[in-house]
Formats: structure tokens, C-alpha cells, sequence
């Protein structure tokens, strides 16, 4: 209101002085010329204050200053107000009509005036449109009085509504203004971040406006890109070729059918480097519904594409070896069982399992083992066509997808290829190092309708190759899904055997060459099951080793057996078979000690057999552990020897008292066998040699027996002398013996 304090003044000082005019012959000069000064004053008080605040904005005031200017609207309504009560009763209509006249223009005035102070006008005009009515009642004019009340109630209603619509009209243009502001901040914090940009086209896909950014993204001006078409703009050299991105294409597609789209990318290349591109766009209409073009924002995201390609190559390749991991083989199995069962073809899935690896990793050290899985991919990778993809799936295990794999031969031949070649010597950290690999295939979808299924079949075939001693390649078969299904039969049954009571041990003798007496019985497990009878050792042994039953079984046979030897002379020994995973069990030797602690057996009655591959499997661990039970002094027997790698490394490293000749080659000898006769002599004198004693598995007839002394076999073991038999009965045959020796 700042902007009217002058009119305003000078229309007061106007009324102010046809007032006095008006006035003075009815109202004393002292009185009169008093309450016109004062309110001069009032009204120069008045505008100066306001005319100090000019810069004031009405939609900026406090509340302080409202009040003041209500108080002001009083103070004035009130000096207005003062002459009235001065009249006396008989003044002249003509006069009285005069003073109503100047406070009625005053009253119109401030009413228009003073709209943005509602309460204030109200209140002004409430003051003077009294002092107006009383004015003409007390002057005899009853319908000029009633023509002021009605003149006052119309303006102040007047007021009350101009007084509304001006504080909405003020609201909402603070509103709009605060929008404006608002938009106008995003629009400039959107353009200075650098992130994105806007453009424009019009209804022939031109474009029309672009956004600085967009136009420096592109590596051209603004003034090149104004008119353009925004398809040429994007697709750069192709344009003219033709030879468009599917990113594009869609793009087109859109544009055409002006749709809205959202974060579509695509290709953009930029002197020769390509880039991506995430565009969003609506189509823009006037109020008729006329389709003007296009307005959207676009960004460049390649740094994001770049972050989600290796994010993506993180999780499906190895990243030891840079093969596609376990994630990308299923997806690529999924994709070629879907193809063959699209075309009526075959697909086919290989897995590989490393041999001897272990041994490498424990001796050597896992650096050197990642070092030699390196090697092992690049040989694989080495052989895969554009047919085959080959992958790491965990530790030593690889994996091949046939894409078309309905040619026998050709996966007959990949595979000896494949096992050819891992088998071949490897120079890792100045070490040669030999290993091999085994394979199990299974082709799809006769050996699986599902990815999953299809790998479970190539998984059996390889369990197959590997129970057969590795190094050898199988196909899935359907008997081999019916031995998996008996193994687990097998394990859920074996869980609750040795609970049940179902596990017993049979003793069988074993006696000295010269003179056939009992000096010693190998414990063996045996195991009836109440509803399928008895069940090989064959069969259920490999089964407790997979599921790391071996253990408290082992410990069991151990317990059992010294508690039974125990009663036997102190010149008879028991034997224990020790599994490699026992070996492994880092209670094993406490276990050993607490079983003779529990049967009181003295310790170099107990001899334990253990087999070459503990060696192979658990490379210095298992000779660390032997060395401790031969410092309790047990015995040690090494079982099977010449039927594996028969390495002469183990007899040096570890102190065996027995060596075993397997029976298959006193079988061999029997039947004149050179070779086994040569192996026979050979273990012989190699024992003897290092004070070890021998002992020969399998004799059954006499001419067995002559032949293995003459052999030079310290001791035997076979039903020539004695069947597996129950506890009970190897007491009497101890007692037998005894009384048979006491006799002589």
C-alpha cells in the first residue's frame, strides 16, 4: 500500500479542507482548526511512515505491521468521526448533506483503496459509516440515515468480498509463484549436475530444442542440431547405410506410434566410440489434442553399463580362471536343451573331475594348485569348437555343453581328447606334475528332460569313471541312476545300523608259513540287515566312506575288536582295517589310545592295516598320523600292496611291519604266472631286506600254501586255514591250538 501513501494523504488534506470549510461557521475556530491540525499530523505521521517502507511488498508483511496499520485505520476512522459530534442540532441540511458527502468519498475511496487490509477497511469504515448515520438522525434527516446504513453495509460487504478474493488472488499467485520457483531450481540443478539433458521435437520427429548438455554429449553445437531429425542425429555414420542398432529401431517404432517410452537404451556412437544412451520421452499435445512432438530427457549411462557388464561377467565367469562359472553352464544347458528339443536333436553335458589333484593342493600348496587349474583351462579351452563350451563349476571340476551332441563318436573322441591332454605333464613353479582327469557324459533329453536332471546323469557317469580308478570316460547308462538309488538306500539303512545292532565283526586267522600256528586274526565288518539279509562289505563300505560314516563305525570295529583280543593269549595279535577317511578324523589317534586304554590290550598286540591310496589322498597328513600311532607302539601292515602304485616312497617313509601280497597274485603264482611270481619274490626280498615281515593273501588249497613257503611268505592268511568267522569260534580255535601245541 506503500505505493498509494501520497494519493492517499492528498485525499485526506482535500477532505480534511472542504471539511473545515463546511465547518467552520458551526463549530468554534479553537475547536475546529485543533482537530484539523491533528489530523494532519495523523495523516503526514501516516504516509511518512509509509513512504519510508516504500520497498515494502504487501504479500511480504509481518503480522506487526498489520496491526499497525489496523490501529492506523482506527486512529483516522476516529478523527473523521469528531466533527459530527460537534453539530449542534439545528444545523442546516445543506451543511450536513455536505459533511455526508466528503465522508462518503472518503469511505468509497479507502473501500477500493485499502483492499489488501480487509480488517482495517472494515474497521475504518465502520468508525466513519456510524458517525455518518448518527450525524443525519440526530440532524432530523431519518431517510438519509437510513440511506447511510444501507451505503455502509454495501460497502463494507463490498470490502469483505474484494477484501476475499484479493487473499486468494495473493495466495494463489504465491502459489504459483513458489511452483515456478521450485521448477525453475530442479531445471537448473537438473541441467548443472551434469547427469542429463532435455530435448524436444516437433510433429515431423525434428528437433526443436535441445539442452546445451545434449548438444556437448554429442560433441556438436546447438546451431547443428537445431532441425535435424532426431533418428539421423542419433545413428550418426549409419544413417546413410541404413545399418541401424535394434536400440534405434525401437526408438523408431515409438516415435512413429507416438507412444511414451522410458528408459530405453541404446547405441550411440561418437567419433568413432560408441556410447549408450538411456532416453525417456511423452508426446506433447495442444488443448485441442493436436499432436505437437516429442519432449523428453536423455543420460548417458555407459559408465553404469560398463559397472553392470562386469558385475554380470563377475557372476558368471570363474574368476580364477576366466571359464564361465556354474551359473552361465546352467544357463547355456538350459538354452541347448531348449534348442534340441526345438529342432528334434540331441545336446549332450560333460563333467570332469581332476585325479590326484588333492595330493597336489596338500603337498604343494593351494597357490600352486590355482596355478595348475589355470593351466588345466587353457588346455580345456584349447580344445572346444564353436559346438562346445567348457566351464569351471567348483574346485576341480569342469564342465563341457555339446550344443549338438547327437554324434557318439565325436563325444567318444572329445572326451579321450580330454583326458589325453590333462593327462599330459604340467611345469607349474618349477615342479612337473602329473594328474589326470575322468569323465562322466549323459546326453539330453534321453538322459534328462531337464537341465537339472541331465546333469545329475552326467555327474553319475562320472562317479562311475571314478569308482573304476579314473583316468576313463563313461556315458550315462539307466543301471547307474539304479546304483545311486541303492547307495542311498544303502546310506539312510547304514545311519541307524550300528544302533541297531546290525554290525558285527568276523575274525579270520592268520598263521605263521613254517608251522601253520595262530599267531594273529584280522577283524572284517559284517553287516545283516533284518529284512535283505547279509550285505557285502563291497557295497556298503564305499557307501559309509561317502557319508562320512566310516568314523564312528571305524571307531566301533576298533573298540569291539581290542575288547575280543583282550581275551586271547598275549602272543595272539588282532589286525584292524583303517579307512583313509579315519585318517583324516583329527580324533583319530585319541580314539586309538582310549580303545586299549578300555580293553587293557597292550599296544604292540594291535596292528592296523592301512591301503596306499591313504597316501594319494591325504598326502604328509597321513604319514604324520601313522607316525604317531607307531610311537605308541602299534604295528602297522600295508594291505594290498602291488595292486596300486606300489611306490617304494612309502616303505622309506614310513616304518610297515607286515607287507600283504593281495590274493590275486597268489592266484596268478598258482597258476604260473611269471609276472606274479616275479612280484611275489620281488615283495619278498624287499621285505626281508628291510626287516619287514610278509604276509599272503588267498590260500585255499594245499599246493597254494607249499607254493607261498616256498616262495619265502612269512605268514598266511586264506580258508585254507580258516573262514571269517564269529568271536566264539576263534576262542576255540585258539584253545585248539593251545591244546594241540601243549600235547606236542
Amino acid at each position: 500500500m506503500q505505493d498509494r501513501a501520497l494519493v492517499r494523504l492528498f485525499t485526506n488534506l482535500c477532505g480534511l479542507t472542504f471539511l473545515v470549510i463546511a465547518l467552520r461557521a458551526h463549530i468554534a475556530s479553537p475547536v475546529l482548526y485543533g482537530w484539523a491540525g491533528a489530523t494532519v499530523l495523523l495523516n503526514i505521521h501516516i504516509a511518512a511512515a509509509r513512504w519510508r517502507v516504500r520497498e515494502w511488498k504487501s504479500n511480504s508483511a509481518t503480522r506487526a505491521e498489520l496491526h499497525r496499520e489496523t490501529l492506523n485505520s482506527v486512529l483516522v476512522g476516529g478523527m473523521w468521526a469528531i466533527p459530527t459530534l460537534f453539530l449542534a442540532p439545528g444545523t442546516p441540511p445543506a451543511t450536513v448533506f455536505a459533511i455526508w458527502t466528503i465522508l462518503a468519498a472518503l469511505m468509497t475511496g479507502s473501500a477500493f483503496m485499502l483492499t489488501a487490509l480487509p480488517l482495517a477497511t472494515m474497521i475504518f469504515l465502520g468508525i466513519s459509516g456510524l458517525a455518518m448515520i448518527l450525524m443525519t438522525h440526530f440532524a432530523g434527516l431519518a431517510l438519509i440515515a437510513g440511506t447511510s446504513f444501507i451505503f455502509c453495509a454495501l460497502l463494507l460487504t463490498t470490502s469483505l468480498i474484494s477484501g476475499r478474493r484479493f487473499v486468494e488472488t495473493l495466495v494463489s499467485e504465491l502459489a504459483l509463484a513458489e511452483k515456478k520457483e521450485v521448477v525453475s531450481l530442479l531445471l537448473r540443478e537438473f541441467e548443472d549436475s551434469g547427469a542429463d539433458w532435455l530435448w524436444q521435437t516437433d510433429a515431423a520427429r525434428c528437433l526443436t530444442h535441445v539442452s546445451p548438455r545434449f548438444a556437448t554429449a554429442l560433441e556438436l553445437t546447438l546451431a547443428d542440431l537445431d532441425g535435424k531429425p532426431l533418428l539421423q542425429v542419433l545413428a550418426g555414420d549409419t544413417w546413410q547405410a541404413g545399418n541401424f542398432a535394434s536400440g534405434l529401431r525401437d526408438l523408431a517404432e515409438k516415435l512413429k506410434r507416438r507412444e511414451s517410452f522410458s528408459n530405453l537404451i541404446l547405441p550411440v556412437k561418437i567419433n568413432g566410440v560408441t556410447r549408450w544412451w538411456e532416453l525417456s520421452a511423452s508426446p506433447r499435445t495442444d488443448e485441442r489434442g493436436t499432436f505437437l512432438g516429442f519432449r523428453g530427457v536423455g543420460s548417458d549411462v555407459t559408465e553404469q553399463r560398463d559397472s553392470a557388464d562386469k558385475i554380470n561377467r563377475l557372476a558368471r565367469y570363474d574368476t580364477l580362471t576366466g571359464l564361465p562359472n556354474r551359473m552361465l553352464i546352467n544357463e547355456t544347458l538350459v538354452r541347448a536343451m531348449d534348442e534340441a528339443d526345438r529342432w528334434n536333436r540331441h545336446c549332450a553335458f560333460m563333467m570332469i573331475d581332476l585325479d590326484r589333484f588333492k595330493a597336489v593342493n596338500d603337498t604343494l600348496g593351494h597357490p600352486t594348485g590355482d596355478k595348475l587349474l589355470t593351466v588345466v583351462a587353457g588346455r580345456l579351452r584349447a580344445l572346444m569348437t564353436e559346438n562346445e563350451l567348457c566351464g569351471r563349476i567348483g574346485g576341480d571340476e569342469f564342465a563341457v555343453v555339446i550344443r549338438d551332441g547327437g554324434d557318439l563318436a565325436r563325444l567318444e573322441a572329445l572326451a579321450g581328447e580330454i583326458i589325453a591332454e590333462l593327462s599330459r605333464p604340467y611345469e607349474v613353479d618349477q615342479h612337473t606334475l602329473y594328474i589326470g582327469a575322468s569323465v562322466g557324459t549323459a546326453i539330453g533329453p534321453k538322459d534328462g528332460r531337464t537341465a537339472e536332471m541331465l546333469i545329475r546323469s552326467a555327474d553319475l557317469a562320472l562317479y562311475r569313471s571314478k569308482d573304476a580308478g579314473g583316468g576313463a570316460h563313461h556315458c550315462y547308462e539307466p543301471q547307474l541312476h539304479a546304483d545311486a538309488e541303492e547307495r542311498r538306500t544303502l546310506e539312510i539303512w547304514l545311519r541307524t545300523a550300528l544302533e541297531k545292532g546290525e554290525l558285527h565283526l568276523a575274525y579270520q586267522p592268520v598263521v605263521m608259513a613254517n608251522d601253520t600256528r595262530v599267531v594273529g586274526f584280522e577283524a572284517l565288518l559284517r553287516w545283516t540287515h533284518p529284512e535283505k539279509g547279509v550285505i557285502p562289505p563291497y557295497k556298503f563300505i564305499p557307501v559309509a566312506e561317502e557319508a562320512r560314516l566310516i568314523t564312528p563305525i571305524g571307531e566301533w570295529v576298533l573298540r569291539t575288536a581290542c575288547m575280543e583280543a583282550a581275551n586271547w593269549p598275549a602272543d595272539v595279535r588282532i589286525a584292524v582295517n583303517v579307512s583313509p577317511e579315519q585318517l583324516n578324523d583329527p580324533n583319530f589317534v585319541t580314539s586309538v589310545v582310549s580303545a586299549l586304554a578300555h580293553s587293557g590290550l597292550s599296544p604292540s598286540r594291535l596292528e592296523l592295516e592301512v591301503t596306499e591310496s591313504v597316501f594319494l589322498r591325504e598326502g604328509t597328513r597321513a604319514i604324520a598320523v601313522l607316525d604317531q600311532i607307531l610311537g605308541l607302539g602299534i604295528k602297522l601292515a600295508l594291505d594290498d600292496f602291488g595292486t596300486g602304485y606300489s611306490s617304494l616312497g612309502y616303505l622309506r617313509k614310513t616304518q610297515f611291519s607286515t607287507i600283504k601280497v593281495d590274493r590275486s597274485f597268489v592266484q596268478g603264482a598258482a597258476k604260473k604266472s611269471a609276472e606274479s611270481l616275479a612280484i611275489i619274490r620281488a615283495v619278498v626280498a624287499m621285505a626281508d631286506s628291510l626287516g619287514m615281515t610278509t604276509t599272503a593273501e588267498g590260500a585255499e588249497t594245499e599246493d597254494e600254501f607249499q607254493l607261498i613257503r616256498e616262495l619265502g611268505c612269512t605268514k598266511v592268511q586264506g580258508y585254507l586255514f580258516g573262514r571269517p568267522m564269529p568271536a566264539e569260534d576263534a576262542r576255540e580255535l585258539i584253545a585248539t591250538a593251545s591244546r594241540r601245541r601243549s600235547a606236542a
